[in-house]
């Protein structure tokens, strides 16, 4: 893949989605992200992340050598994994539906990950729910750009006693 290759190609793949969520807000070395995604066979984790730096979606922000090899920390890249507004509007009904799938794929996949924790003090944490809006396309531009400035402090890992939760928002226009 290169950096021409669509963004929804690229991220629009099960273990790609969780990588990339595993690094929003902060850097992680291989071996921690392969420790944040067990279920993932090692080399299907390189052989993704490999993808993922080769189209801009991941950089590697510092390297070391370790016992003779040499330990790559990642960061997002430049690209991010945002589907931009042209791409999107150049999918097909049927290339949208399958990346609402493998978003939806994703997020069932964290929530089961919770559930099969049972961390005490965790269900605090947990929330879900959908709420009506009535917009036209300037409000909800507002909207979203709120949204953006009002969570942007809380996506870096900063401070101590905070806990890391996964905010996903889904807009879907109705009749």
């Amino acid at each position: 893949m290169t950096p021409e290759t669509s963004i929804a190609d690229v991220i629009l793949h099960p273990v790609r989605i969780r990588i990339v969520q595993q690094l929003g807000g902060r850097d992680l070395t291989t071996a921690e992200l392969r420790d944040a995604i067990p279920d993932v066979s090692q080399p299907t984790l390189y052989r993704h992340v490999a993808a993922l730096i080769d189209a801009g979606v991941l950089a590697v922000a510092k390297e070391r050598k370790v016992r003779g090899t040499t330990e790559r920390t990642l960061t997002l890249g430049d690209r991010m994994a945002h589907v931009p507004e042209a791409e999107l509007q150049a999918m097909s009904y049927l290339q949208l539906r399958s990346a609402f799938l493998t978003f939806l794929g994703d997020l069932a996949g964290r929530f089961d990950r919770f559930a099969d924790q049972e961390a005490p003090g965790a269900r605090g944490f947990l929330g879900f729910g959908s709420v009506p809006l009535y917009v036209d396309e300037a409000a909800l531009e507002q909207l979203q750009a709120g949204l953006a400035t009002l969570i942007a402090p809380y996506t870096t890992e900063q401070g101590e006693g905070r806990r890391r939760v996964g905010l996903s928002m889904i807009v879907i226009p109705e009749d």
